[in-house]
């Protein structure tokens, strides 16, 4: 059972180790349709721990060092005030995008449209049935674009999974025209190489150029061989999605070798991913600036032209970074949090034995100008609170939220819930809210939690994989004046300057 007034203060020991046919969509109003999800598209399965782990996540519950099953806690600045939970649409919810009422979800079987003119009863709007992990997710303007990052029989819809080895097999961005928010219209599709894990729109006037993240080259795949040392570059008119196009492939890893000129990984560098792509980037248009989390590099790069992007800068973190994941700058620009997804999203990570600086964020300061920019390590943050060896838990998606002079920010960590901190002092950053659930089990690792928390026109929004779509409130003095700062469109990757 969910509880959704739970208001008990969380008592945690820091020590404790417990811690539609062809370019048609189909609309969901009953069950699902007979679309096949590729092994990819579904959660991991359950992972069983051992006794002795399974013993002390239930002792965690008894003593209150952790929630229950399922139950709710949160700090006494977080009110929960709305879940919605998944529907026909019975996949792993991945990313959200907003645009005036209108909130909208990626699940690795299609996506959703909720209306949230009231965010307090959200109601949903439409749901589309178009499998393909992860069907990240992003609007500009009347047209929507879908990520998909499995093998599939073809580009529609209704397509089946087939092997990455067969050259017919389809990956890569699905475009939508949304101008009726009930109906959406299926109109283009462009195949990308190794496919779209990700993307990131960089909107302008008549064109929204696409940048799509991929990873994971193989000499068996027809169209994802490696080197793959840069990302796709799509151009989309706005007038004219059918027309859609990949225009360039900019290499932003440059090297001799099969792989190109990133992080080696290991033996080189154990426990680091080896770069062969990028997971994610978030552009910043208005200092024509983006940063990007590509396995084992942080990079920072200028988007002046947007169809080919420079790098400035690129680091390492070859001690406490295993997978760079994604990417936030704060306001000024002049600092970036970039995350580290240890264990892939599937792993317990937030508890003593991993401890606080993997699967953590790193802090870096952008010092210098122009291309003599540098990105300097400041210090790492992790959530304050331990998870059983049961909970997924690591940092994820998040987003600013907009006040003046302080640069704070919400963030989903999976099982570990949503952290609102405060990383003004980049050498100190510190907790000022939380919101969680309790494990969705103590005898076995299931795979959930928030995988987005994003502050959007007054309220926290996030995507939980297992329970759905969840509003939040937070009432603190530090985070009011966001309060006045209105969004007519919001792509977190696209990270607007909230005042200008």
């Amino acid at each position: 059972m969910i509880l959704l007034n739970v208001s008990r203060t969380r008592r945690r020991r820091l020590g404790v180790a417990a811690a539609a046919g062809g370019l048609l969509a189909a609309l969901l109003t009953a069950g699902p349709a007979a679309a096949i999800p590729d092994p990819g598209d579904s959660p991991a399965a359950p992972k069983d721990v051992s006794r002795s782990d399974q013993a002390e996540a239930r002792a965690a519950v008894k003593s209150g060092d952790i929630p229950g099953q399922d139950e709710i806690v949160h700090s006494a600045n977080i009110e929960h005030v709305a879940n919605i939970p998944k529907d026909v649409l019975s996949g792993t919810n991945s990313d959200l995008a907003f645009q005036g009422r209108y909130a909208f979800a990626g699940n690795y079987d299609g996506f959703r449209i909720f209306d949230i003119s009231n965010p307090k009863k959200p109601k949903t709007v439409a749901q589309v049935l178009c499998p393909g992990s992860q069907n990240d997710i992003s609007v500009s303007g009347n047209l929507l674009f879908l990520s998909t990052d499995s093998s599939r029989s073809d580009s529609s819809c209704n397509s089946t999974t087939q092997p990455a080895t067969e050259k017919s097999s389809w990956e890569g961005m699905k475009v939508f025209d949304i101008s009726d928010k009930r109906n959406p219209r299926y109109v283009a599709a462009v195949e990308t190489a190794c496919g779209s894990h990700t993307h990131t729109l960089v909107p302008d006037r008549k064109n929204v150029y696409v940048y799509v993240s991929s990873y994971s080259p193989n000499a068996a795949y027809p169209d994802c061989r490696p080197p793959h040392d840069g990302i796709s570059v799509i151009k989309v008119p706005r007038k004219a999605p059918h027309k859609a196009a990949v225009v360039g492939f900019p290499v932003l890893f440059p090297g001799e070798g099969p792989d190109g000129g990133g992080n080696p990984g290991a033996p080189t560098n154990p426990g680091v991913s080896k770069t062969t792509g990028c997971h994610d980037i978030t552009v910043l248009p208005s200092k024509d600036l983006a940063a990007g989390a590509c396995m084992g590099d942080g990079i920072l790069f200028s988007i002046r032209n947007p169809e080919r992007p420079r790098v400035i800068d690129r680091v390492q973190d070859n001690v406490n970074f295993a997978f760079w994941h994604s990417a936030t700058f704060n306001q000024r620009a002049d600092k970036v949090v970039f995350t580290d997804e240890l264990g892939g999203g599937g792993a317990a990570t937030c508890n003593a034995e991993i401890g606080p600086n993997r699967g953590a964020d790193g802090i870096y300061d952008i010092v210098g100008k122009g291309d003599r920019s540098k990105l300097v390590f400041r210090s790492y943050y992790k959530i304050p609170r331990h998870q059983a060896d049961t909970e997924n838990c690591v940092a994820h998606n998040g987003s600013l939220i907009p006040v003046r002079g302080r640069d704070l920010m919400v963030q989903a960590w999976y099982q570990g819930g949503i952290s609102v901190w405060d990383f003004t002092n980049s050498a100190k950053p510190k907790e000022i809210a939380y919101f969680e659930r309790g494990p969705l089990s103590t005898d076995q690792l299931v795979t959930g939690g928030s995988w987005s928390a994003y502050y959007y026109n007054g309220y926290i929004y996030s995507n939980d994989m297992a329970k759905g779509f969840d509003v939040l409130k937070i009432d603190d003095k530090r985070t009011d004046a966001a309060r006045w700062v209105r969004m007519q469109e919001l792509n977190v990757q696209t990270q607007p300057d909230y005042f200008d």
